[in-house]
């Protein structure tokens, strides 16, 4: 029996590549909408209800239109938008935030799909938050890299034109310090106060890179780079799709520059501690498109249907290897 799938939003850059996913699955079978009526409420409502999981690839005032249009219990909602991902009515669709996530995420029916920015920085923090090395109350600053699919149809087109100079160069955003991903960073990382977040979008179209840097004398007394790197280990052993880096990993320091895009096309997170005496950086890497969006939305609904969370996850990474 194939699960019926429906992806609302089809069109978008996370939409498209879900469908990548999707197309080589023989368990699936796509619900389509004509494109005619693609904007039809009424057809787009009988998809919706039609589906054993939705995808909301979608704004986020018409995601929470559309999760209003689905009255049919067994339909499962997966959010791609900003909308639901700190509402106490959804579940946070990511499996490794704590040991008891994929039981939530089986039971759901309405799952957010976290954001790109905010999956790296939640596994950096979290597991050292649980482990009391991060106090709570601790305020954290945050850099992202990240390549310019991030940004969407428009800004994909503005870089692929090539016709901007100013784009050329590493380009920092967000000034107002309202970035929409830092609720979802706060509270799913269990810090007390907002993060300081810096993010950074650079002429590249796919990849991201999280850096958080720490003091040890504002830690838990005794922590150091080997402390932290072991407490990701223990947090992530066993978890396919995170993988620890060795302590001040030696390939990356002999190569005296950090690869932003080394995770591209995968749907795996790199997780690396560089530490000296005194001080700490922490840098989680993805792909914004794979664990940072449509990968990460995949896996969700892999778990939430029972199945290996990894079905369907490895295929794309090698169809999809011209993404940059």
């Amino acid at each position: 029996m194939k699960h019926k799938v429906f992806v609302d939003g089809q069109e978008g850059t996370t939409g498209l590549r879900i469908h990548e996913y999707l197309a080589q699955r023989s368990d699936i079978e796509v619900l389509s909408i004509d494109p005619a009526v693609r904007k039809d409420a009424a057809e787009r409502a009988r998809l919706l209800n039609a589906a054993d999981v939705a995808f909301l690839c979608l704004p986020d005032d018409a995601a929470r239109e559309a999760a209003a249009m689905v009255n049919n219990p067994r339909t499962c909602l997966i959010d791609a938008s900003t909308a639901h991902r700190t509402s106490p009515d959804w579940v946070f669709g990511l499996p490794e935030l704590a040991p008891q996530q994929r039981e939530r995420i089986r039971a759901a029916k309405r799952i957010s799909n976290p954001g790109c920015h905010a999956s790296a920085f939640i596994v950096l923090l979290r597991p050292l938050v649980d482990a009391g090395i991060v106090p709570a109350a601790l305020p954290i600053s945050a850099t992202s890299i990240t390549g310019y699919s991030g940004g969407g149809k428009k800004m994909i087109e503005q870089y692929q034109r090539g016709d901007d100079v100013a784009l050329t160069a590493p380009r920092a955003y967000a000034l107002a310090l309202k970035h929409k991903h830092v609720p979802e960073m706060q509270q799913h990382s269990r810090l007390e106060a907002k993060p300081l977040f810096m993010p950074i979008v650079g002429n590249f179209y796919n990849g991201l890179a999280v850096s958080v840097p720490l003091h040890f004398s504002q830690l838990a007394p005794g922590s150091d780079g080997a402390s932290i790197h072991r407490a990701f280990a223990q947090r992530f052993e066993g978890e396919r799709f995170i993988r620890v880096m060795p302590l001040s990993d030696p390939a990356t320091l002999e190569q005296g520059f950090f690869d932003v895009m080394a995770a591209n096309d995968s749907n795996r997170v790199d997780i690396f501690v560089f530490a000296n005496a005194t001080q700490a950086v922490l840098t989680a890497r993805l792909d914004n498109l794979g664990k940072g969006a449509s990968g990460a939305a995949v896996q969700a609904m892999n778990v939430h249907l029972g199945l290996d969370e990894s079905l369907g996850l490895q295929a794309v990474s090698a169809a999809s290897g011209n993404a940059r």
